[in-house]
């Protein structure tokens, strides 16, 4: 069974704490609710959260959704977003099946970043690191108005930006990757496509602006 890896990426600095962190937890847990409802995704969606805030940490491992247990999330410390990006691109080479000439591998990875600040270590080396990794579709999510978009537009594929980092917004971002999981799971199921860009994922809700 070819698999169809998703990694969030969630940043769980000290600026995330309390209504935004509560958001977030609850976002991932409709989530993983929402997408056992689909027969699709049930069969091909494997899922992984790496945390980061003063270090990086996978909390839960490429897992099957009916195994999927959240844990609780704390917000703390500064934000490492390299090396969450470090740790993102071994988990890759080392979850992610490759193609061989004996079988295909895995259908290349969705990776969503959601970050509410600025980057405190470097960034850059996480991110040469990530680029020789088979990386497949990266967004980025700049939630609330302290988030700088300018080293997500570099990392990621797309970027969409929250004015808000509350929990209406926050809620409303987990719908859309929820959505974006259906839709890409639906479409490598049925027609062995893969997606490659946003113009390919739903359409975002109004609280989401497109920004590359």
């Amino acid at each position: 069974m070819r698999r169809l890896p998703v990694y969030l990426l969630l940043d769980t600095s000290g600026s995330m704490s309390g209504e935004p962190i509560e958001a977030v937890k609850n976002g991932v847990q409709m989530m993983i609710h929402s997408l056992r409802q689909n027969p699709q995704a049930i069969e091909t969606a494997f899922v992984s959260i790496i945390t980061f805030d003063s270090a990086a940490t996978q909390v839960i491992p490429l897992t099957d959704l009916a195994s999927f247990r959240m844990l609780d999330l704390k917000a703390s410390g500064v934000t490492a977003m390299g090396a969450a990006l470090e740790l993102l691109a071994d988990k890759l080479q080392n979850e992610v099946a490759r193609t061989t000439p004996e079988q295909k591998g895995d259908w290349k990875p969705l990776v969503f970043i959601m970050t509410d600040g600025v980057p405190t270590d470097d960034w850059q080396r996480g991110y040469n690191k990530l680029k020789a990794a088979n990386k497949g579709l990266i967004v980025g999510c700049a939630a609330g108005l302290d988030a700088d978009d300018t080293v997500l537009k570099q990392i990621a594929t797309s970027v969409v930006r929250l004015d808000n980092a509350d929990s209406e917004s926050i809620s409303k971002f987990f719908q859309w990757v929820t959505a974006s999981v259906s839709t890409t799971s639906t479409k490598v199921e049925e027609s062995g496509k893969e997606v490659t860009g946003l113009a390919q994922l739903p359409p975002p809700p109004s609280e989401l602006v497109i920004i590359s």
